[in-house]
């Protein structure tokens, strides 16, 4: 009988080594030059915004800042070939993202800075991750990670030392610092409702353009309505700072970033984009330094400084599985 010796046979397969874990998407140059560009853009709204209140009421900024973010993404739209032609279910999302994102979150985040300082509002809405965690949770199935827990801990705290300081350096009446935060957390849920609605499948059946522009739109003749109910007929200020401050607002930090956060919030997921707000009050008190004197001091530098570490652990961060 033949006999295979054991140099003749088949060579027994290597074990299979484990795959490495796949590099998380947080951490691409897909997502982190869009993400840098959203915190640089919304981290000196802040400040634009605190101008926009002189003359003009609230509500009547907000609907110029979104006539003119919602006709910018309408051409943009058009450009693009991108349909309109929206079912019952397209037209529902459009409402809601209109009333939650451009009607709830500004109308209350313009409203807040009218009662506290423009860098306690950004502080606070730091605290995006908190609302965008719990709802996720609750209407998408998403699990948090330990590292991200860790992540969002760790920028917490230091958003908490950035609220001592501002608070320390302008201690406002107590009523008035209350109805700010008041309004300010109103806002926050606005926004959180808006950034769970992006990371649905329902989000991904629509041309995001399109789909914005019309929520755009929607939000700005809802806010046009509520400014002309409280605040009476259309105030217009011709300076040119105002101006170019509504074009900056409307065109750049609403058009363009919110076309890029939006699709981050739908690769990485609302969670991990919320932390675009944990750094952008770094960003805001930055240009507060530079055009506001704001005066850095050891407590705010500690804050400045946890932020940033709990920014990058939590996007190192693995989605776990649902």
């Amino acid at each position: 009988m033949f006999r295979l010796d054991r140099s003749d046979r088949d060579p027994v397969p290597p074990a299979p080594t484990p795959a490495a874990p796949a590099r998380p998407q947080s951490t691409r140059l897909a997502i982190l030059i869009p993400f840098g560009i959203v915190t640089l853009l919304w981290g000196a709204t802040w400040i634009v915004i605190a101008d926009q209140l002189a003359v003009v009421p609230a509500s009547w900024s907000v609907t110029y800042r979104f006539v003119a973010a919602g006709l910018t993404m309408l051409v943009w739209a058009l450009i693009r070939g991108e349909r309109f032609d929206f079912d019952a279910r397209g037209w529902g999302f459009a409402i809601a993202l209109a009333i939650s994102q451009f009607c709830i979150n500004y109308n209350f985040v313009y409203r807040a800075e009218e009662h506290i300082t423009s860098g306690l509002v950004a502080v606070l809405f730091a605290l995006l991750i908190v609302p965008n965690a719990i709802l996720g949770r609750a209407f998408l199935g998403q699990r948090l990670g330990r590292q991200l827990l860790a992540g969002s801990g760790i920028a917490i705290a230091g958003v908490a030392l950035l609220f001592v300081h501002e608070a320390r350096i302008d201690p406002s009446g107590f009523n008035e610092a209350l109805i700010g935060i008041g309004c300010t957390m109103v806002a926050l849920l606005g926004a959180s409702i808006a950034n769970i609605l992006q990371a649905t499948q329902t989000a991904r059946a629509y041309p995001m353009v399109a789909m914005l522009a019309v929520a755009m739109l929607i939000g700005a003749a809802i806010d046009g309505a509520l400014a002309w109910t409280t605040a009476g007929p259309p105030v217009v200020e011709l300076r040119i700072g105002y101006i170019a401050g509504i074009l900056y607002l409307g065109v750049l930090a609403t058009a363009f970033a919110f076309k890029l956060y939006f699709g981050i919030i739908r690769v990485i997921g609302p969670v991990k984009a919320a932390y675009s707000s944990v750094l952008i009050p770094v960003i805001a008190m930055l240009f507060s330094t530079a055009f506001e004197g704001y005066r850095w001091t050891p407590l705010a530098l500690g804050g400045g400084l946890l932020t940033l570490i709990g920014l990058v652990v939590a996007l190192r961060a693995r989605r776990p599985a649902r």
